[in-house]
């Protein structure tokens, strides 16, 4: 097995083996030296130390990785992915870009999110109503390079929330960003739609955001609309999300079985005690790196620290730091996902969560890798067949130089992923020396 590339007939498929890594297998066990079986799209085999999977013998050729001591993990998962974000410098540049240059730009973004080690993705919205629909298609299809997609439609919004956009003297629905309703049989209505449209994710704006103008502890939405939301959505056998910033929102989550809660961010006793009761049901994604960047880093797009807004945005980021806390406390599932796709959070700087994790939240850096993979497998609804290295499970993995249980900054150094597997695919192939075919670590 000193080949890195080397040819072996050991499967009646083309296999690939991964031999002298370090396996993170997301767990919560330590790494341990070992071989991993890919067969297919899954993982065949795993064996501890040495090599056990015994003589090459006849059938289909298969591939031979000598890792040389990297470690070897899950891919990483962003359980609140918005693909059709294009990295502008704010909401109005995603919304108003014409339908054709953005679909391209959602596909370029896809790659971008591939190429930085995320395998996965649940999207968290969609700028315009079929654009994460028809991405997830074509990535499916091997067409683009993307990650595992789950597809969202547009944001549903209130009269005056989050995602309606136009201004009083031109009530247009093209210049929102989500879809506008005002009462039950409207909500009946966009839903209905969007499922027809082929989406997997109904997402609901139950709080305010300060950027926009409503408050982020506001919940504007009627508890009619939402049980409607709700009762159409479940029928159709879809799951929903919500931006949900304040405990009156969250508490809505629970109350109505949305599984996946963004944000959350102004938690009082009563929302907390709600869902760790329901933690089964649940999992969170703060979007903490909204909050850090939009305060602090957002200077050069004129969003200046020490302004109103930047203050308000401070203000929520110490509530959403505690809120986290208790929740990592009281056993509640948190995914990583930071709101990335602004110019101030790009997408590719993902990874930048589980540094947040550990440094402002205080999970370990292996909680930070689970929260990165196991949680996000269980977002994605595969928690039985990924995020983990398990046998039988999806062979989504990264071959990593160095050790992400010592500095989990490494994950955010696109040099130090060695190799990129999606599906038992190599989206990034490790680099071979021509003349030893050896792995260059």
């Amino acid at each position: 097995m000193d080949d890195h590339n080397s040819r072996w007939n050991g499967s009646a498929a083309d296999s690939t083996l991964f031999t002298n890594v370090r396996i993170l297998d997301a767990t919560g066990e330590y790494p341990y030296t070992g071989e991993v079986l890919v067969q297919g799209n899954r993982i065949k085999r795993i064996t501890r130390g040495g090599s056990s999977f015994g003589a090459p013998s006849s059938g289909a050729a298969g591939t031979v990785i000598d890792g040389m001591g990297a470690t070897l993990m899950p891919g990483m998962i962003d359980g609140h992915l918005h693909l059709s974000w294009n990295n502008a410098p704010g909401i109005e540049p995603v919304q108003m870009m014409e339908l054709e240059e953005h679909m391209l730009v959602t596909m370029e973004m896809a790659k971008v999110v591939l190429d930085a080690g995320f395998t996965a993705g649940r999207g968290a919205a969609a700028a315009k109503p079929r654009l994460d629909v028809v991405a997830k298609r074509f990535i499916n299809e091997g067409r683009f390079p993307g990650p595992r997609y789950l597809a969202a439609g547009p944001e549903i919004t209130t009269v005056g929330g989050l995602g309606d956009s136009a201004p009083s003297h031109i009530p247009h629905e093209g210049l929102n960003l989500g879809i506008v309703i005002s009462g039950p049989e409207e909500m009946r209505r966009v839903v209905r739609t969007l499922i027809k449209y082929g989406v997997d994710t109904i997402k609901l704006n139950l709080s305010g955001e300060e950027i926009t103008g409503m408050g982020a502890e506001e919940t504007p939405m009627s508890e009619e609309e939402v049980v409607i939301a709700v009762k159409e959505a479940k029928l159709r056998n879809k799951q929903l999300a919500a931006h949900a910033r304040s405990a009156g929102s969250v508490k809505q989550c629970v109350r109505h079985g949305i599984q996946n809660i963004y944000h959350a961010s102004f938690t009082d006793e009563e929302a907390l005690d709600m869902l760790e009761a329901a933690k089964a049901h649940h999992l969170v994604a703060p979007g903490i790196a909204w909050l850090i960047n939009v305060a602090r880093h957002a200077g050069p797009w004129g969003i200046h620290p020490g302004t109103p807004l930047t203050i308000k945005y401070e203000r929520e980021l110490e509530a959403c730091i505690a809120s986290m806390k208790k929740m990592h406390r009281r056993g509640i599932r948190i995914c990583i996902g930071g709101d990335y796709g602004f110019a101030w959070t790009p997408q590719g700087t993902n990874a930048k969560d589980l540094e947040t994790f550990v440094t402002m939240l205080g999970f370990t850096p292996m909680e930070a890798i689970q929260a990165a993979t196991k949680n996000g497998g269980e977002i994605m609804n595969m928690g039985h067949e990924l995020g983990m290295i398990k046998e039988g499970y999806l062979a989504d993995l990264l071959l990593v130089d160095g050790d992400p249980l010592t500095d989990v900054r490494i994950l955010q150094n696109k040099d130090r992923l060695l190799a990129i597997m999606k599906d038992g695919k190599f989206h990034k192939a490790p680099r071979v020396n021509d003349q030893r075919r050896r792995l260059m670590v």
